[in-house]
């Protein structure tokens, strides 16, 4: 008997590297966990996988991943491996550590239908955790911005003083050292929201000689849009770090005319020298708590506070009335949505109140009798929760236009889950289910971007950015995280009414080699690793 050549080994697909270029009609061949060969690929392997017909082409990079409490549940990573994406990037603002245990007790308070052990203290150690229970998708993070702070000044509305700052700025140091992709933060939530300008380049200054980067969700996507922006390059360039903007959009009808010098700004910052980029999800509507229609102020001293708050008269009607007009430096998301109408009840921790899950804040507020802000106050207090909404703010047409731009990668903001158990009892925004199959299928194929470019801005742009090592490109001696997919059909059905449905036309996927979609069916396979940046290399 001839000895298989290789143990793996993709047949006749049209293989898109990764670097923008292809397709080419080639096989891949894989030994271990690297690719060994792209090309003619003579003799047998152990393993033969079909790709006549399919793209073939490296695994996809969610840039923006909330897929950390849904890993603990389902280490399988559905949702998000049946659309061909191999690496969850954390940190939005919050991550996984450093935690001290004033933190690990608040965070197991505020669990809700997913509930998990917290044994960790640093960011890697909860990685590698994740890791050890078995996961089907490599797993990647940065040092949340909003987590630093918290660690030494939990919820409180206030400026550090020199010596927090530098045990903050020691933090991120120790987690770049541990493998942190960079600095994230997300400005628009409170504590996050206390945080000056000067707080957060002081935090990026620590991350730069690691070489790790500054993502953001910004200080505003709506009224402020165009001065967060600036404030984001204001950051990359005192800090000295790349910068990536934190789904772009352009929150209210007002604003969708500021996508144009949303473009400019980032266009002349990179004409400058600076590595300015951002990610988005394709989707008109947006998901966070319904907590976040509250002015910061309400929430300083954290949710337990905020709650007081909320059951106190004269200050819900100082809420009331700040809900009722555009947000004056801060973020009314209220506002964005055009009222209540435009938000929808999503997820709930009190199995009381998930029968509401589904209506629209309207809805719920007319089945109470009550005005919707009072409604929204009522139930983020009884529900001792920020309770899940999805809330429409956006314009179809941006959307397409930013998805073209060649600085633009993509995230789905979202978990990774499945239409099974635990997660079937709230209602996840489509995006969960859809997001890289929606631009790789309706967008391509209604002429919105080049196949061969949407796969470089889901594979070598973002490693490139994040500092990856060998990650992101089919080229021999690269990590083997590979994707088949039909070009023709493969599609988004998710919808805000049905979301809990699956994407198409993934055929294969492989992760460190080993084959975790066979198919289109999950293998049962965990191969998925921590994924550490340039800081880990070099200590």
């Amino acid at each position: 008997m001839i000895p298989a050549q290789h143990d793996l080994a993709i047949r006749g697909g049209d293989v898109y590297d990764g670097r923008g270029g292809g397709p080419v009609r080639a096989d891949v061949a894989v030994d271990g966990d690297r690719i060994a060969a792209v090309g003619a690929v003579a003799g047998r392997a152990r393993v033969e996988l079909d790709a006549a017909g399919a793209a073939v082409a490296p695994g996809f990079i969610n840039m923006l991943s909330w897929a950390t409490d849904t890993l603990f549940a389902d280490g399988r990573s559905q949702s998000d491996l049946r659309q061909g994406v191999t690496l969850e990037v954390f940190g939005e603002g919050w991550s996984f550590g450093p935690l001290n245990g004033r933190m690990r007790r608040e965070r197991l308070e505020q669990q809700g239908d997913i509930r998990y052990d917290i044994t960790w203290t640093t960011l890697d150690e909860a990685l590698v955790t994740l890791e050890r229970r078995g996961i089907s998708a490599n797993v990647a993070s940065f040092v949340g911005a909003t987590t630093v702070r918290m660690h030494e000044l939990g919820d409180d509305d206030r400026p550090p003083t020199p010596d927090e700052l530098a045990r903050m700025r020691a933090l991120v140091d120790a987690a770049m050292r541990d493998g942190a992709l960079g600095v994230g933060s997300s400005l628009i939530y409170a504590p996050a929201a206390y945080s000056s300008t000067d707080e957060l380049v002081a935090l990026c200054d620590a991350a730069a000689p690691y070489g790790g980067m500054y993502v953001s969700h910004l200080r505003s996507e709506g009224d402020g849009l165009l001065e967060a922006i600036d404030e984001l390059i204001a950051i990359a360039r005192r800090a000295r770090v790349g910068a990536e903007i934190y789904h772009l959009k352009q929150a209210g009808r007002a604003n969708w005319p500021k996508l144009d010098g949303a473009i400019e700004r980032v266009e002349r910052a990179r004409s400058e020298g600076l590595a300015i980029t951002a990610d988005m999800y394709p989707y008109e509507a947006g998901a966070t708590g319904l907590a976040a229609c509250f002015p910061p102020w309400a929430h300083d001293g954290g949710p337990r506070a905020l709650r007081a708050r909320l059951a106190d008269d004269a200050q819900r009607a100082r809420i009331r009335e700040e809900m009722a007009r555009p947000g004056r430096g801060w973020e009314n998301l209220y506002a964005a949505a055009g009222g209540p109408d435009g938000i929808l009840l999503v997820s709930f921790k009190s199995d009381a109140l998930k029968p509401l899950t589904g209506r629209t804040l309207a809805q719920a507020a007319a089945e109470r009798g009550g005005d919707p802000r009072d409604v929204a106050m009522d139930l983020v207090r009884d529900d001792e929760s920020r309770v899940g909404m999805i809330v429409f703010m956006g314009a179809r047409e941006n959307l397409r236009r930013q998805a073209a731009l060649p600085w633009m990668s993509f995230g789905s903001d979202a978990g990774s889950i499945a239409p099974e158990g635990v997660f079937l009892r709230s209602q996840p925004h489509p995006r969960t289910y859809g997001t890289f199959a929606r631009v790789l299928g309706p967008f391509v194929r209604a002429g919105v971007a080049p196949l061969a470019d949407v796969i470089r801005r889901m594979t070598s742009f973002p490693a490139a950015n994040l500092g990856l090592d060998r990650r992101g490109t089919l080229a021999p001696g690269c990590f083997a995280d590979v994707v088949v997919f039909d070009p023709a059909t493969i599609a988004d059905h998710a919808t805000y009414e049905d979301p809990h449905r699956y994407a198409t036309g993934v055929r294969h996927v492989l992760v460190n080699g080993t084959p975790v979609l066979c198919d289109g069916e999950h293998t049962g396979a965990t191969p998925g690793r921590v994924v550490r940046g340039r800081g880990a290399r070099r200590r």
